[in-house]
C-alpha cells in the first residue's frame, strides 16, 4: 500500500467540485485515509513550493493557493500515487486528456483543480508538511477484497 497528498484547490472548492473530484478518487478503489478542509498559510505554501520558488510562476501559485480555503486529503492504495497522476491529467487542463479529472473540468493552464505528489519521497514530505501525527488513519475496507485480487496471497 502507498499513500500520497492531493490537494483540491481553490479552484476546486470555489466551483463546488469537491465531491465529484473525492468520487472519482474513491470510485477507482483508493480509500480516504486522511482529510481536511484548510486555508493554506503563505509559510506553507512556501515550504510546500520550495522546489518552485525561482520560477516566474512562484509568487502567482503561492497568491493563488493562499487565496481561499482547499481540501488536503491522504489517499491510500496498491499504486495509489501513480493512479492519482492518472487520474488528474496532464498539468494544463487544456492539454488533459478527457477522461481525466484535469480534462473533465479544467482548462486553464493556471487554474488546474488538483495536486498529487508525484513520488514517493514527494508524498512523504507533503504529507508530513499538512497532517500531524494522528491525523492520518489505517482501517480496513470491506470492500477491499473486490477492489484487489489477493489470490495470489497479496493485493494487486
Amino acid at each position: 500500500m502507498e499513500t500520497t497528498l492531493i490537494i483540491l484547490k481553490p479552484d476546486a472548492v470555489q466551483r463546488r467540485l469537491v465531491g465529484t473530484i473525492i468520487g472519482r478518487f474513491e470510485q477507482k478503489g483508493l480509500q480516504v485515509v486522511g482529510m481536511k478542509l484548510m486555508k493554506i498559510s503563505p509559510d506553507l505554501a512556501a515550504r510546500h513550493y520550495q522546489d518552485h520558488s525561482s520560477k516566474p510562476f512562484y509568487p502567482a501559485l503561492v497568491k493563488f493557493m493562499t487565496s481561499q480555503p482547499v481540501v488536503v486529503m491522504a489517499l491510500s492504495g496498491v499504486g495509489a500515487i501513480a493512479i492519482c497522476r492518472n487520474l488528474m491529467g496532464a498539468t494544463f487542463g487544456s492539454k488533459a486528456a478527457a477522461g481525466t479529472i484535469r480534462g473533465d473540468y479544467g482548462i486553464s493552464n493556471s487554474f488546474n483543480l488538483v495536486h498529487g505528489s508525484d513520488g514517493p519521497e514527494a508524498a512523504q514530505r507533503e504529507l508530513g508538511l499538512f497532517f500531524s501525527p494522528g491525523e492520518i488513519h489505517s482501517y480496513p475496507m470491506a470492500g477491499d477484497t473486490w477492489v484487489y485480487d489477493a489470490s495470489s496471497g497479496k493485493p494487486e
